[in-house]
């Protein structure tokens, strides 16, 4: 997450309260695909041991799913963005909630807002099982 994307990304993260040290950033393919294209499902699965494994030595609370592309591959959902967004899953016992990319969000502004009421999903469920 670099460029406009990535400092519209640190800013989500000051405003639920969190430095960027404080939080995990992982990617579904680990290389970044030709032209910046999303990653193919086999481009994913190839990847998806290394992203398993980062998931369980960090052992997050809560997963967000920035995307699409994330979205469908810890999901499992071939359903677009738009109907995965805002609805809690589990990914290896972890609570998941799929969101739109930073990216979109720059295109479409309007969407900001749904964005936010997901978020403030997620610092719920972080506040009800702070120990």
């Amino acid at each position: 997450f670099v460029g406009q994307a990535g400092r519209l990304l640190d800013q989500i993260i000051f405003a639920m309260g969190f430095e960027r040290a404080e939080v995990y950033i992982a990617n579904v393919v680990k290389c970044r695909p030709p032209g910046n294209r999303d990653p193919q499902e086999d481009e994913a699965a190839a990847c998806s041991a290394f992203l398993d494994r980062q998931i369980d030595l960090i052992a997050p609370r809560v997963i967000i799913a920035l995307g699409r592309p994330a979205a469908r591959r810890l999901t499992g959902s071939n359903k677009p963005i738009g109907a995965l967004r805002g609805r809690w899953a589990s990914y290896r016992g972890i609570p998941l909630l799929p969101v739109f990319h930073p990216a979109y969000l720059l295109r479409t502004p309007k969407a900001k807002r749904e964005v936010w009421d997901d978020l403030k999903l997620v610092m719920r469920r972080l506040e009800s099982t702070t120990v």
